[in-house]
């Protein structure tokens, strides 16, 4: 069903005004959460001191204002992390800025932290505590106002930190969104530190995560992961979308053409740091994938835009494969 709805009608209309209508629709299936099949618990797993119901969640860019989330939750994700969320609302850049690339399964993106800002986003959270305490997991990602100057980046992440930390479960500093001029710069180790040390600051005890792109070179990524390690980080999200692609718009590409280097990110990554908690986002698309991922040492996985080809039933498709893998494995299956 939704198949020929893509084809015959979504695909047809601006990829942007296609997502605030798809928000409009999740918006409401949150009010019909006892409805909708929840993860099965044989997927529920502990990572970084929270028990996440699935290892499949939606990655940043869907939910920026964290208007969605019941809904989210209701279709099956085992987390969701909204943002990217700014210390200042921002309109983010020109449009059009999203377009599909169909025979691809993949997106280009310069949408530019487009958000209502950290005050706006931290009283909506307000809203959803108790939904958090009823077990849905929510991250909040936090990105550099594009009117701060780079020099001023680390006070204006510590601004969003401070709203968000004690509403969300897990933060993650986001370096490496191509959109934004001069962001992928902090992803340089003597601007990095400084800025993971005083979010970290913020709250301690809340786990903390740094999102990095795929087009860093490995000598790069080794030397972020022992970096992560020194201060004590929780985690890494491996990874952002790509600036290398020959695509007409400008922009960074996701989905299926990032699968690759995202997975090749994760094992460089699992063979530097046993330990560290990673989540892969990248070109994933199926339980396959995802069973791909957490074999290659991915604790949770993250998925955005198969979610826009595939539609609402795809992580509930995911978590049922998932499940069947879990029983066939068990003991006299």
């Amino acid at each position: 069903m939704y198949s020929f709805l893509y084809r015959n009608i979504i695909s047809r209309i601006d990829a942007e005004k296609a997502h605030h209508l798809g928000a409009i629709v999740i918006k409401t299936l949150g009010g019909f959460r006892s409805l909708l099949r929840k993860p099965n618990k044989v997927l529920a797993k502990e990572v970084m001191g929270i028990k996440f119901p699935s290892p499949v969640g939606i990655a940043a860019g869907f939910d920026k204002n964290a208007t969605m989330v019941r809904g989210l939750s209701a279709l099956g994700f085992g987390f969701i992390e909204i943002g990217t969320v700014t210390a200042h609302a921002q309109p983010g850049n020109p449009k059009p800025r999203l377009f599909r690339l169909n025979d691809q399964r993949a997106l280009v993106n310069r949408m530019g932290f487009n958000n209502e800002g950290a005050v706006n986003v931290a009283k909506r959270l307000t809203k959803l505590q108790k939904l958090r305490k009823a077990g849905v997991v929510i991250g909040g990602n936090l990105g550099k106002s594009k009117v701060t100057p780079i020099d001023e980046a680390t006070r204006d992440y510590v601004t969003s930190a401070q709203l968000l930390a004690p509403l969300v479960d897990y933060l993650v500093i986001n370096v490496s969104s191509p959109n934004t001029p001069g962001l992928r710069g902090l992803q340089e180790l003597e601007s990095l530190r400084p800025l993971v040390s005083a979010v970290q600051a913020i709250s301690p005890a809340k786990p903390l995560m740094v999102k990095i792109a795929p087009d860093l070179d490995d000598d790069q990524v080794v030397g972020m992961v022992k970096l992560f390690r020194e201060l004590g980080i929780a985690g890494v999200m491996a990874t952002n979308t790509t600036i290398k692609h020959s695509y007409l718009e400008s922009g960074g590409l996701s989905g299926s053409p990032l699968a690759p280097r995202s997975k090749e990110v994760l094992e460089l990554i699992r063979k530097t740091d046993s330990e560290i908690a990673v989540i892969s986002v990248g070109g994933v698309a199926d339980a396959t994938d995802v069973r791909d991922r957490l074999k290659a040492g991915a604790d949770l996985v993250q998925l955005y835009t198969e979610f826009i080809f595939a539609g609402p039933l795809l992580p509930s498709r995911i978590n049922k494969g998932l499940t069947q893998d879990i029983r066939r494995d068990e003991p006299g299956a």
